[in-house]
């Protein structure tokens, strides 16, 4: 394959113009959040309405665009297509609590009984929202690898959950209602929690399915050039690929140019490390497009400071010193005319 084929940028992903989902993920601190909202700022200039979720508990998406959001679909200031919101990855959606209420507390129960049923309910009910929102494209800022993770794998999750309580619905028949109201909850508590539990697996099923098809799905992911982050990165890789979810986008945060660190010694250390973990970066994905974003001097907030970062993930970032060497060099040239200038105008001053 030619390399214009791995272009070092984005592109690519504004160009799918079929994707559906788009996941941005990695170590934590690693730079997630910027780049998910600068890719949501490039995207809502190319599609119809983009939605931005923020799934990690510790949200961010109000501090990167400096205004507050909810659980709540919110129009960013200054757009018409771009919308945010912050999730809680916690069950306390309503339509769950008052399931656990009408079953009597046997949800609650069972969800203790079974891993992770609790969060993949709870997410399934925000796929449900955002599937009724008709969103043209759907970028998840996700919590650290681990929890992204997990995350992915909800629908088994919620598949197993079910499958458990089919076999305790078939093998006890209408024994199931009578414990049921005995235990508090109405006697047919269990179908009813069944109706919605398979509502919900519908959707997350749906849902899953797009996930699994690269033409509507993508997952990019986040690192900087150090070696956690380069483990985290493979780890993530190798899980989404046991997923079947596609992967074909890393981007590197935080780099050193070596020509904007010639001044100190510290940043001329980094540079060399750095250097070794990107070499690393480029070795392991060489069928990757691998997008190097520099490390800034201020914090990256608000629209204006996104939008202008976003532009490093279309053009690849070249270091200001690079392109300022031949305009230095005629300053230098000029600075030196000018000495000699003076200094023939001091000879002649000397002179007796």
């Amino acid at each position: 394959m030619g390399d214009e084929e791995y272009a070092p940028t984005l592109q690519s992903v504004l160009d799918q113009t079929d994707l559906k989902w788009i996941f941005v993920g990695g170590k934590g601190g690693v730079g997630k959040t910027t780049t998910s909202c600068c890719l949501s700022l490039l995207l809502s200039k190319v599609r119809k309405n983009v939605l931005i979720i923020s799934t990690d508990p510790a949200h961010n998406l109000s501090d990167a665009f400096r205004q507050k959001f909810s659980a709540d679909p919110t129009l960013v200031n200054g757009f018409s297509n771009l919308f945010a919101m912050e999730v809680d990855p916690n069950p306390k959606q309503s339509e769950l609590a008052a399931l656990n209420e009408t079953s009597g507390g046997m949800l609650a129960d069972i969800a203790g009984a079974i891993p992770g049923i609790d969060e993949a309910m709870s997410f399934a009910e925000v796929l449900k929202q955002v599937q009724s929102l008709d969103y043209d494209c759907v970028v998840f800022d996700t919590a650290p690898t681990g929890h992204t993770l997990r995350l992915l794998q909800f629908p088994a999750t919620l598949d197993k959950a079910l499958g458990k309580l089919d076999s305790m619905r078939a093998g006890l028949g209408g024994m199931l209602g009578q414990v049921a109201a005995m235990l508090g909850g109405p006697a047919d508590g269990i179908d009813g929690i069944m109706g919605k539990l398979d509502q919900l697996k519908a959707v997350v099923q749906e849902v899953n399915n797009q996930f699994r098809n690269p033409q509507l799905t993508t997952f990019v992911c986040v690192c900087i050039p150090e070696f956690l982050s380069l483990y985290e990165t493979e780890r993530l890789v190798q899980e989404l690929v046991k997923f079947e979810i596609d992967t074909q986008h890393i981007v590197i945060n935080q780099i050193i140019w070596e020509a904007e660190a010639s001044s100190s010694k510290l940043l001329r250390a980094r540079v060399k490390m750095q250097q070794k973990y990107l070499t690393q970066y480029d070795d392991l994905y060489d069928d990757f497009h691998i997008v190097r974003l520099p490390l800034t001097e201020e914090e990256i907030r608000g629209v204006p400071a996104l939008t202008d970062f976003s532009r490093h993930m279309l053009q690849p970032y070249t270091p200001a010193a690079v392109v300022s060497d031949s305009y230095r060099l005629q300053e230098l040239e000029e600075e030196c005319s000018q000495l000699r200038k003076r200094c023939a105008e001091l000879e002649q001053k000397l002179k007796p």
